[in-house]
Formats: structure tokens, sequence, C-alpha cells
């Protein structure tokens, strides 16, 4: 027995035969309409009918996809409990150190830009967090709370990376201006000194180890290492024939990963400007560079024996420069062997830009941030995606990872600070979007 109204039929009747009218199934029109006692009805735009069949298909797929999403991010939730219940009592969720983002894990949604935001970077002691954006300028925020501290005019292009120093006392910026610039935190944020020097558009600066020097990299194609107090260049390297995109210091400072529009990435020594190993394999412009941290060592040994099964030579050189990880515009992640130049795996799961990487501060997981919209979550030992989180509603352009040191007192068994894992988000949309437990 049929559940529609008469008005229902009637009008299904009547997208049907609109429906038939226009896919050219003349036969079957002239039969239905004569059934259905529609003896009279022509296909009119005009109509309500006209085109409403495969309006309601693609509502029904898109509610299907909705379906889909939302079921995902139940069961992301139920995951999260069931992980939480196994915890000893008196366990605080914000001190997780193994927390990994959930879709349902957004915080704060940090809107004030003009245009898109290129990077973040948290401060390394207070709940702060600083984004560079094309709209010129750096805004400032309090991520616990989501407002927004301060909005910083100096610059007057593109402003496309920022980092604090690693007491926080100052931050660098840099932008198509060809200006890198640095702002005392201490002392309201006031731009106490501008490097210059590059020829071109400068699209990264970080400082060294000690806090004493910068490094940047250019469209000039060259990276230059800062003397702060003299605001000198003091070191100009050529390691590629293009635009240099990145260029990241080891955790020791001997060496920086740089990666270019020449779809290469390099490893160089930085006191003698020695190009230690070259990274070839990437089929477009390289967007990313990092050097894996110590702790993940071990686990991508292990991805590379479950690979090859070949047990990894011990490594011969600084173990802050054993692997390299890379990322693209060929859609691609590869990790390398960074003293010889060999590509050993590769991540494959985007479908667009990748130009964001970071580490889990546990070293088992990788973070990639995505033109595709998406944040996804790499296991290291397994080489699998675990999760993929719809980050953003347009490109997502950057992803950094910061600590905040709890003011609720020591853990109960170690007696270290308790610590909160916090991840931070930039987007084509204008926005920074904060993730937290």
């Amino acid at each position: 027995m049929s559940t529609l109204s008469d008005r229902q039929q009637d009008d299904l009747h009547k997208a049907m035969l609109d429906y038939l009218s226009s896919s050219g199934f003349t036969k079957t029109f002239d039969h239905f309409k004569e059934e259905a006692n529609l003896s009279d009805f022509q296909p009119d735009p005009a109509q309500r009918s006209n085109g409403l069949l495969v309006k309601k298909w693609t509502s029904v797929i898109r509610m299907q996809k909705k379906i889909l999403d939302l079921e995902a991010r139940l069961n992301e939730a139920l995951n999260d409990n069931s992980a939480l219940a196994t915890l000893p009592a008196g366990f605080n969720r914000r001190n997780n150190p193994d927390w990994l983002p959930t879709a349902s894990s957004s915080k704060h949604i940090l809107t004030g830009h003009r245009d898109k935001v290129n990077a973040v970077a948290f401060h390394p002691v207070y709940s702060v967090i600083a984004s560079a954006s094309d709209d010129s300028t750096l805004k400032v925020w309090d991520w616990e709370t989501g407002e927004m501290e301060r909005t910083l005019k100096g610059h007057t292009k593109r402003v496309t990376d920022c980092e604090y120093d690693s007491k926080g006392k100052n931050l660098v910026s840099c932008a198509y201006d060809l200006f890198i610039k640095l702002w005392n935190v201490e002392n309201d944020y006031q731009n106490f000194a501008t490097l210059r020097g590059h020829e071109h558009s400068v699209s990264s600066a970080r400082f060294l180890p000690g806090d004493d020097r910068v490094i940047s990299s250019s469209r000039d194609q060259t990276v230059r290492i800062w003397e702060i107090a003299t605001t000198h260049c003091i070191k100009v390297i050529r390691p590629h024939n293009d635009w240099v995109r990145r260029a990241i210091p080891s955790i020791d400072g001997k060496y920086v990963v740089t990666c270019s529009a020449d779809h290469t990435a390099k490893v160089v020594e930085l006191a003698t400007g020695t190009i230690k190993a070259e990274l070839r394999g990437h089929e477009h412009h390289v967007e990313a560079a990092l050097f894996v941290p110590k702790n993940a060592i071990d686990d991508i040994r292990e991805l590379i024996a479950l690979k090859t099964g070949l047990t990894q030579p011990a490594v011969t050189d600084s173990v802050s420069v054993a692997y390299v990880v890379t990322s693209g515009r060929d859609k691609q992640i590869k990790i390398w062997d960074a003293l010889r130049g060999q590509c050993l795996h590769t991540l494959v799961g985007h479908d667009d830009w990748i130009g964001g990487l970071v580490f889990h501060p546990n070293g088992k997981f990788l973070l990639s941030a995505a033109d595709d919209k998406t944040m996804r979550i790499w296991e290291l030992k397994t080489g699998r995606c675990t999760r993929t989180i719809e980050a953003h509603e347009k490109f997502v352009s950057s992803i950094a990872w910061g600590r905040q040191t709890l003011s609720s007192g020591a853990d109960s068994q170690s007696g270290d600070p308790m610590v909160m894992n916090v991840i931070a988000t930039g987007s084509q949309d204008q926005t920074v979007k904060i993730w937290a437990p």
C-alpha cells in the first residue's frame, strides 16, 4: 500500500515523466503517461516537477555522505572514550602524551585574517600562537581562549613564515617584500631588526640552535644565514637552481634540509655549504621537508624492515640527520636515507598538494596537511594512514604542534610537569584552527 498522498504521487509521476522525456526514453515516456492517466502532461521547465527526480537523487547521495561522516566521527569518539576507560583512575585527559586529534577535537576557530594563512607557530612557554598571512600581517592569539591579542604590521606583502625562538623571547617572520623581521616578544612585539639582502620573495625563516642566528630561503635560489646582533648576512649558500621553498635546520644546527621547485630536496652541511645528499624522486615542487627526530628513528627502521625484509645498517653520522621526510605537489610524502640520498618509502593518500608536515612528540606518528582540505595521521612503523580529518573548508596550508605546561601541578607518579599537546592548522579559508584534548 502506498504511503504517498495523492498529490505526492502526482508529483512523483510527473517528475518521472520529466526525467524520461529529458533522457530521450520516448516509448517509455508515452506508455507511462498513459498508465499514469497523465495523457495531457507535457514537460515544461516552469513546472515544479522539472528536474525534481535528479535533485532528489543527488540530495540522497549528499545525505548518505553526511551520514557516513557522522558515523566516522561517532566511532572516533567511542574509540577515544573506550581508550580513556582503560586508563588509571585520576588520569588527566589533557595530559595524555599519546593524544591524537579527531574531527571532534577542534577547540577554536580563530578568525581575523583577511587572506590565506601561510604559517602558524606556537610560543614555547605560553598559550600563545602566531600566524602569518597573505594579508601582509602577523597575528598573535591566545589559543587557550581563542582571543586575538594583537596584529603585527610591518611587512608590505604576503607573510610566508614565522617562528618563535627556543625561549620565546623573539619572533622571526619573512615575506614577499624581500625582508626578514625580528619582533621582541617581551617588549610588546616591537620590530627591533629587519634583515635585508634577499633579491626575491623570502619563503622561510627559522632560528638556528642558540637563537643568535636565523636561516632563510628565497625565490632568489639562495639560503642565507644571518647574525641577529649585527643584522648581517654571514653566509650565502646556493644548493638549488630554482626557488628554495624551505630551509629547516637539524636539531644540532650542523645541517639544513632544503626543498625546491626543482623537484628535489638537499641535505647541506652549514659550516662548509657542502651538499651531503640530493633527494631526487618527487615529480613536482617539493613544498616541505623535515629531519626525522631521534625518537622516531626506531619506528622508521621498523617500517623499512617491514617493506624490504632487511635490517637497516647502523647510522654512521649524527643521528639527528639519519632520515628526512619530504612532501610536495605530487601528492606524496617520501621518507629518505638522508646520508645516502635513497628514497626508503612513499606515503600515498592525499588528493592534492601537501604543504605541511609535523611529527608527533612521541615519535610514533607523522601528521600532514594538504590542499585536499584534510589533515592526515600516519603511523610510522607501518606507513599506514590511520586517520583522515576534514580540517578546513579550503586548502590546509600549514600545521604546527605545540606543548603547553599545565598549571594543575605535576604527574602523581613521575613528578614531571603535566603537559598538554595541541595542534594548529592554517588555511586558505583565512582561519586558524586549534585542536586540543
